[in-house]
């Protein structure tokens, strides 16, 4: 009963799992398609965005397929155990939701380009759930890492919720927080890359079929 309460409901910090200090796995060094490594120190004007729009499997195949994203990684954010495994972040009782780190060249590729995909890619108004994955774990969430990334982030919000409104979808759910605040910590090196190692596995990605007006985080 307690495992079904805290799948749709968040854990406060007492009721979080403890962690640990240190990641319980390695890391691969590598990104299996890209060719680059998934954990920095990353190159002198890159950026990094975190993303949470459901499972994170299909999730950072859309953005390693982007041009201009140097490198994905798939991880856990949001919540308050330290270094969680997969089966603690399933559980409900570290508060975590999956999301992936995307580091790109913005002279390639804009932020603002990487939120239109983040919308377009799922249902930002379904709450803790993408689909048939329940769980606070799949919700809608983005991270962002400085001032100008959340304003971003906010404004295309909102502009995209008009165009769901007008579609006939509720209220936009997505949790839109500082990274500094959530702590990203990468997932296990069998989730890294998990469709390029099994192309026929499950993906759970789908979104609305709703577009995301394109500057969007100029709407007033």
């Amino acid at each position: 009963m307690l495992f079904g309460y805290h799948k749709t409901s968040l854990p406060t910090p007492e009721e979080a799992l403890r962690g640990r200090p240190e990641r319980p796995f390695p890391v691969p060094e590598a990104h299996t398609v890209l060719g680059n490594p998934l954990l920095g120190p990353y190159p002198e004007g890159l950026q990094v965005a975190d993303f949470g729009l459901g499972c994170f499997w299909g999730a950072e195949r859309k953005f390693w397929q982007t041009p201009g994203v140097w490198t994905t990684l798939a991880g856990y954010q949001g919540g308050h155990t330290e270094n969680p495994t997969y089966e603690e972040v399933c559980s409900g009782l570290t508060g975590h939701a999956e999301v992936v780190r995307v580091v790109f060249d913005p002279s390639e590729v804009s932020y603002e380009a990487l939120l239109k995909l983040f919308w377009e890619s799922h249902d930002p108004t379904q709450g803790f759930r993408q689909g048939n994955d329940v769980g606070t774990q799949y919700r809608s969430a983005v991270y962002t890492h400085s001032p100008a990334q959340q304003a971003a982030a906010e404004a295309s919000r909102d502009a995209y919720q008009s165009v769901l409104e007008a579609s006939g979808y509720g209220r936009i759910t997505t949790e839109i927080l500082p990274a500094d605040t959530r702590p990203f910590y990468p997932a296990e090196p069998y989730h890294q890359q998990y469709l390029d190692k099994n192309p026929g596995g499950y993906c759970g990605i789908g979104g609305t079929g709703v577009s995301c007006p394109v500057g969007v985080a100029k709407a007033e």
